[in-house]
């Protein structure tokens, strides 16, 4: 079974090492996007970044290149790169993909897992159980181990998936909602409820229950689709929104 690794953990919980120097720089830009340090829509010049990321111009032209292939960077022609904006019809449409893909991803995973399976699905939901109880306590020093190990725990439950381009088109598209999250926990915590929702997601996979398994997660993304939403940054876009639905 082919492992994905999106962040600074692998699913057997051990840290990532970037191969490559292109690796590494694409790894770490694409961390600052995601995390916020380069803002949506910002300009990513080549000749100042190649300093700040300690690799030569090729480098870092190869590693924006990768970023490109994610849409996480928009390349411009000669006029250089830019972060990707984001807006909440951008996220809707994310998350309507995502919810399609990952219910599919999880079923099929249900149905051809092992018990090798039960038992990373087991250890991840037991490290992100750990995540969001130190979460509860230190936002600010516990959101990177949380989203890692909320990565880690999706990226298990469809870890039996036989088909790759699903799993490789949701490591996009996780990312992707990633950006977006990060911007919801800088405005509120992370909702008490979303532990609940992984423990009912956990034991429904463990279980076998795959209708239930997939009802509950698209729920729970769709949440999280709902409660970005309610930030500052889209108000405006999502009132517009409510009055074009005639709501």
């Amino acid at each position: 079974m082919d492992q994905l690794i999106t962040g600074e953990f692998q699913a057997n919980g051990e840290a990532y090492e970037p191969k490559t120097l292109v690796d590494g720089a694409y790894r770490q830009l694409r961390r600052d996007i995601i995390e916020g340090r380069h803002a949506p829509g910002a300009k990513l010049r080549v000749e100042h970044l190649k300093d700040e990321y300690e690799v030569g111009a090729g480098t870092l032209r190869e590693a924006l290149a990768l970023l490109v292939s994610d849409s996480l960077v928009v390349a411009q022609g000669q006029r250089g790169f830019r972060v990707a904006p984001i807006s909440l019809a951008d996220l809707e449409d994310i998350t309507r993909t995502r919810v399609m893909l990952e219910s599919e991803a999880l079923r099929q995973s249900i149905e051809n897992g092992d018990e090798a399976w039960e038992g990373n699905l087991v250890s991840a939901f037991h490290l992100l159980t750990r995540a969001e109880e130190k979460l509860a306590g230190d936002l600010d020093g516990s959101v990177n181990e949380w989203e890692d190990r909320n990565r880690v725990f999706h990226e298990t439950l469809i870890g039996a998936c036989n088909s790759r381009w699903i799993r490789h088109f949701l490591a996009i598209l996780y990312r992707q909602s990633e950006r977006y999250r990060r911007i919801s926990v800088l405005n509120r915590p992370v909702p008490q409820d979303v532990h609940e929702e992984h423990e009912q997601i956990f034991k429904a996979a463990i279980a076998r229950d795959v209708d239930e398994a997939c009802r509950l997660l698209s729920g729970h993304i769709w949440r999280a689709f709902h409660t970005v939403s309610a930030v500052p940054e889209f108000a405006q876009e999502s009132a517009s929104r409510k009055v074009a639905n005639g709501r």
